[in-house]
């Protein structure tokens, strides 16, 4: 008989011994919604996986008003790899590429590759935004560098993606290494960082989420948070395709009127959703921005 578990879940633990914590998160049916809209190569589609299993990851340990996202762009055939999770816990994501893909597909040897990690609310025009240095092969490697530079604290991260599901597992260090109860130990985070290097993919993916800690830290104490939920989700609105347009100024929506007999359709790349404007809502929206525009994406 299949195991059947929850999916589409991020759950918080504590090393409580080993005074480490960490995040895990599981994704199904969130991640089959994202996968299944593009016919993706394979090994693109697995790295747009681990990137949207990063993304809610990245969510866990901090305080998040909007959205944290992933984001890559090279001058290479990988065009642009895209995640968001939103403090809903609503993710979505998307890849583009054009032409074939190097073997294997290496972030390092990417051409002009730019990494940002993103976190901010749009609406009120708050953001902060992290460069990371694409100096490992995979996306793991990448992001366990970034923790390194930003936090100055060492981290752990592992990812793996396939048709199905993407799962994430991410490791840091306390300052202290400690936390209630815990016992000072020299040899914690070596010992953690043991165990860890045993697990490998297949078991990651097919693996239940409190069975996969159990099996791994049972000896270092784990304390299991209350999960928190995740879903597929856009954050596209109709608000956020006005500011765009009004970004674009009169004389670029005005041809975009007349090259599309008086309409202009917008539709979401994410979730498909269409937004249609005609010319008078096209006066209304650039008479109403007053001559300034700010920009955004659906």
């Amino acid at each position: 008989m299949e195991t059947v578990f929850v999916e589409d879940v991020l759950h918080r633990f504590l090393l409580e011994r080993a005074g480490v914590r960490g995040a895990l998160v599981r994704l199904g049916p969130a991640w089959r919604e994202v996968a299944g809209r593009v016919d993706y190569p394979v090994e693109l589609r697995n790295l747009l996986g681990e990137a949207l299993a990063a993304s809610a990851l990245l969510t866990a340990n901090i305080k998040l008003d909007g959205e944290l996202s992933v984001q890559l762009k090279s001058a290479g055939a990988l065009r642009l790899l895209f995640a968001e999770c939103t403090d809903h816990g609503r993710l979505r994501g998307l890849a583009r590429w054009d032409g074939p893909l190097p073997e294997p597909l290496s972030l390092e040897s990417l051409p002009q590759a730019v990494m940002a990690i993103t976190i901010g609310n749009v609406e009120r025009g708050q953001r902060y935004q992290g460069l990371v240095e694409l100096r490992a092969t995979d996306l793991a490697g990448v992001l366990e560098n970034y923790f390194a530079q930003s936090e100055q604290l060492p981290a752990r991260l592992l990812l793996a993606a396939d048709g199905e599901h993407a799962v994430g597992l991410m490791l840091q260090k306390l300052p202290d290494e400690g936390g209630q109860g815990a016992v000072q130990d020299d040899d914690a985070w070596t010992r953690v960082m043991h165990l860890t290097g045993t697990l490998g993919a297949e078991e990651m993916l097919t693996t239940a989420p409190e069975q996969l800690l159990y099996r791994l830290y049972h000896e270092e104490s784990v304390r299991l948070f209350a999960p928190r939920p995740l879903a597929f989700g856009c954050s596209c609105s109709r608000e956020r395709v006005v500011a765009m347009l009004r970004s674009l100024g009169r004389e670029e929506v005005e041809a975009t009127l007349a090259e599309q007999d008086g309409r202009i359709e917008v539709n979401c790349e994410f979730c498909a959703q269409r937004y249609e404007f005609d010319r008078i809502d096209a006066e209304h929206l650039l008479r109403d921005a007053g001559g300034a525009g700010t920009s955004g994406t659906a």
